[in-house]
This record gives C-alpha cells, structure tokens and sequence, in this order.
C-alpha cells in the first residue's frame, strides 16, 4: 500500500521538484500539502506550491498556509537564491485554485485523524508550522509514522559556518521536533550537495518536449546561477527531493542512527545541527541520518518523475 504522506514546505526550485516527484511516485500517496515562510514569505511560498500543483494537473491536492514567522525570531528567507517570489526562473501558471481556509495546522489534524494508517510528514523547509502542529494537537502524535525532513549538515552549513539554511530559520521549531520522539529521518546538505544535476543534466529535461520539462529545465537554469557563484558548481543540488526520493525508493540513500540536537542560544553557531557520530554523549540516537545516495539512480528517478506531466 503506498505510504501516506502530507509535505510542508516553502517552494523554492527544489521543494517544487519534490512535489512533483512525491505524486508522481505509486509508493507514496499525497494527502495534502502545507506552506511555511523559509525561501520566500508565506504568501509567495503558498502561491508557489498552488502554481506547482496546478502545472502537475493536481489540483484535487488540498493546500493550506501555515506558519508566517519563526516560533520567537523574526523571518529571513533567501532571496538571494530562489529570487524575491521564490522560484524565479520560469514563466509558472497562476493558480487555479486556492488554500483551504482552515489553515495548516488544522488540515494536518483533519488529515491524520482521517487516515486509514498513521502519516509520514515531509517538511522541506524550516519547521515551524510542524512544531505548531505537534504542539497543538499531542493526541495525535502516534499518529505519526514517521518524520522524513531535509535540512542540517553534518559539517558545514549552507548559510552561516555551522548552520544548513532550514534549521537556521527557525532553530527552535527544530529543537522541538527532534525531541518529540517521533521516528525521524535527516536528510542532511553533506548528501543532497552530492544531489546535483548539472545544467546539461536539467536542461535536457526541456527535451522531453512536454512544458513541465521546458519550466523545470528553466527553472534550474536560473537556480544554478546562485551556485555557480557561491560554490563554483556545474548545475545545482535538488535538495528537498532527496527526502521524498528516499521514501519512495529505498535504498537509494544510506543512513546511519545518531543522536542530533540543535543550538538554540550561541549566535556563532545558532541552528548547527549536532550529530553525534562517534556517540560520545552517551544518549540513545534519536534520528537516522544520510551519509551517501546513489547519484546516478536519484537523477533517473527525477527524469521518471518529470516525464509523467505534460
């Protein structure tokens, strides 16, 4: 049976991808989708994955916006690599159709209570309106399967020296929900900055001659221009989908147990993830953690995805 999901994210190049790929996918069914304030504000992260559904032909997704601010820290989001609406690049269709009113955290209630099995969350960005949910609704915690994110590093960050960008943007959310004891998979920068395609890679998929392709290959056209100037890279990591990719093809990322916790106070290394690999704390591993994905299978699965959608 496929596994249920519900994904909360802040579109953004590659949180567009892991929409599509996670409905493209026969292992995984989509129960809805939920925005939070990261790469853009909420407003544009909601319209983002509005646009992204109604490209796909999915308009029968429910989508509500949640969080519009970090828990107790004012909002930055990254302009600077997604562009000011948060996935410039390509010329996407205006919605055609609009969020539920409910609002986040009430649509991931009414969808898990609603669910034949407990849910898998998918937060690809930061975790706010995760923590809000959980804090709002603890009845419902056993009603999560399972918490498969993408954000922290093992090493270091992609925004500060110490701290991935997710984590950085809401640290607390973060600290929350990894100690919520709740199954937790981390899909950490150290293995989707191995997720790369390069700009040969994704402007081939304009050659499927489908218009999915044409705006994705657009897309990560204009996304590879931040990492050619930041990293030197040929073509750009599709970061978020490595989380959905790992659900829905196992295998295909290694992971590892470990105890991880989040710096909340020092402003030198605010939102670090602090992975314990050697086990020197001596607490039991509450996260399994990426440490290598088969390249070459993961870019055959999004080439799979893409071709899927007209």
């Amino acid at each position: 049976m496929p596994t249920p999901i519900i994904l909360d994210c802040d579109p953004g190049h590659d949180d567009a991808l892991a929409i599509l790929l996670a409905l493209a996918r026969p292992e995984l069914r989509v129960l809805g989708l939920t925005t939070v304030a990261g790469n853009a504000g909420l407003e544009a992260t909601t319209r983002n994955a509005l646009s992204v559904l109604t490209l796909a032909g999915r308009t029968d997704i429910p989508v509500a916006s949640g969080a519009d601010h970090p828990l107790v820290r004012p909002l930055r989001t990254a302009a600077q690599v997604h562009g000011t609406s948060g996935l410039e690049g390509a010329d996407l269709p205006a919605p055609a159709f609009a969020p539920s009113p409910e609002g986040a955290v009430a649509l991931m209630a009414r969808l898990v209570r609603e669910s034949d099995e407990p849910v898998t969350l998918v937060p690809t960005g930061p975790l706010t309106t995760i923590a809000l949910f959980l804090g709002a609704h603890p009845e419902l915690r056993h009603r999560i399967a399972h918490i498969c994110r993408m954000g922290g590093a093992m090493g270091e960050g992609n925004w500060t020296a110490s701290a991935e960008f997710n984590i950085w943007v809401d640290p607390d959310a973060a600290a929350r929900v990894f100690t919520a004891g709740i199954p937790l998979t981390q899909i950490t920068i150290d293995v989707t900055h191995q997720a790369r395609a390069t700009v040969a890679e994704s402007d081939a998929w304009a050659d499927m001659g489908t218009r999915t392709g044409a705006v994705f290959a657009e897309l990560f056209r204009f996304f590879a221009r931040w990492h050619d100037r930041r990293y030197g890279w040929d073509g750009s990591p599709i970061h978020d989908a490595v989380a959905v990719a790992h659900l829905a093809a196992p295998g295909l990322v290694t992971v590892e147990p470990y105890r991880v916790d989040i710096e909340t106070v020092s402003e030198l290394t605010l939102g670090r993830t602090v992975i314990d690999r050697e086990r020197l704390s001596g607490m039991e591993p509450n996260a399994h953690v990426s440490v290598a994905i088969d390249r070459p299978r993961f870019l055959d699965v999004i080439r799979e995805a893409l071709a899927q959608y007209p």
